[in-house]
């Protein structure tokens, strides 16, 4: 088949599964993180922040090489424009003064940027907080954006306009610019690598762009985890009104999408703080899910598919995930049952994932090609399955990874 034929074979073959319908075989999307790096002998993930088209050489041999049915791979993001952004939320390989090895991924720190007593003011007036307050606090580089302020005022010149160019201001502009090339050429680099991937092997992305759980939003990159717990015990209506106006910002967000022509029109959503024991079944349906699924249903409506991809042990979610609409959401497990989950499931959404990355990196062959086989045994059967890991790969051994493709290609056909 040309490049072309083989695109659409493998568009049709991931919607298929989606929407519940039986494909010509099971499809393979593995979560490749710094993966594509690991087994290029020359590369690191520290290229992926500072050498972009010697990332994307990694990133298009790996493709190549094991011809998945889809693009889940690692991304390219600027570390130069971190660092002149002083992102604090981020440690990363190659950072001046890092302790993060190059061969891994960024890791991440959480941070109180939204203070116990501050719901209110993000509430009332969430631009003005993430100028004034979130940016300057998340990322230092740009604290002269805390001068942006305005008050009422006659509107009879340009003064009114002062709170925009203070000195500390102009500062942060000159910074953003230069942001802005840096993030600049990790774009356009990014998308000469999907052009190719299309083009030349045939290969789609899995999904277009990212979104999150509201609640995951609040925990992950405002409040902090241990903030989160103590707001779920001591006001858990601020919460609540957060994760709204999160999941209300999302969906205009996403409402551009409506209009765009997409080549796939998926969103992936890490949802980071569902898992079982985390929080009590209320506080899930009120806190976590209420808010995700109003997201979700406006997507759904845009004609747009949701990928949740859920983290953690999640068996006792699962009944709360069959309020879906049939064959318009993508479920992939980390830890899960997935006899049950296809028991419960199944007939409402697709699943995925729960190869263990622990079995590709340190397991024999033989034991990677039993794990995918119970696997298709158990959900493969009347469609509705996409083979994944149970989580993103960042280490694997070739031959395991070659076992699991092989594997899924000859028992995972209908």
């Amino acid at each position: 088949m040309t490049a072309q034929e083989t695109y659409q074979a493998r568009l049709k073959r991931v919607s298929d599964a989606i929407s519940l319908n039986q494909p010509d075989r099971v499809p393979i999307v593995p979560a490749a993180s710094a993966l594509p790096f690991f087994l290029t002998e020359d590369t690191t993930y520290r290229d992926a922040m500072y050498d972009f088209p010697k990332a994307s050489r990694a990133i298009y041999a790996f493709c190549r090489d094991f011809q998945p049915d889809a693009f889940n791979g690692p991304a390219l993001t600027s570390g130069r424009a971190n660092e002149l952004a002083g992102s604090t939320m981020i440690d990363w390989p190659g950072r001046p003064g890092t302790r993060v090895p190059d061969w891994s991924t960024h890791q991440c720190f959480e941070f109180e940027y939204l203070q116990e007593d501050e719901y209110p003011e993000l509430l009332r007036d969430f631009t003005g907080f993430m100028l004034r307050k979130y940016i300057p606090r998340a990322f230092p580089g740009l604290k002269g954006l805390e001068s942006v302020r305005f008050v009422p005022s006659i509107v009879l010149s340009t003064g009114v306009l002062g709170g925009l160019y203070t000195p500390g201001a102009l500062a942060a502009y000159d910074t953003l610019r230069e942001i802005g090339k840096h993030d600049g050429e990790a774009r356009a680099e990014y998308a000469r690598l999907l052009a190719s991937l299309q083009e030349e092997l045939g290969l789609p992305l899995m999904w277009g762009t990212y979104g999150e759980a509201p609640f995951d939003i609040l925990s992950d990159y405002y409040r902090g985890t241990m903030g989160t717990f103590q707001d779920l015990a001591e006001q858990p209506e601020h919460i609540a009104a957060t994760c709204d106006l999160f999941a209300d910002l999302q969906i205009e967000r996403f409402r551009s999408l409506t209009e765009a022509e997409l080549p796939v029109r998926r969103i992936n959503f890490p949802m980071h703080k569902g898992m079982d024991g985390f929080m009590s079944p209320q506080q899930y349906t009120e806190l976590y899910w209420k808010p995700l699924k109003k997201v979700l249903n406006a997507l759904i409506a845009m004609n747009i598919t949701p990928i949740l991809y859920t983290e953690g042990p999640y068996d006792t979610r699962v009944e709360q995930l069959c309020d879906l609409p049939r064959g318009k959401v993508l479920v992939h497990f980390e830890q899960a049952d997935m006899a049950r989950a296809k028991r419960l499931l199944g007939d409402t959404c697709c699943l995925s994932g729960n190869v263990p990355v622990y079995l590709l990196e340190h397991g024999s062959r033989a034991e990677v090609s039993d794990a995918v086989k119970g696997l298709l045994d158990t959900c493969a059967p009347g469609g509705g399955y996409i083979l994944d890991t149970d989580c993103c790969i960042e280490n694997a051994r070739r031959e395991n990874l070659e076992a699991m493709f092989e594997t899924a290609l000859t028992y995972g056909v209908y």
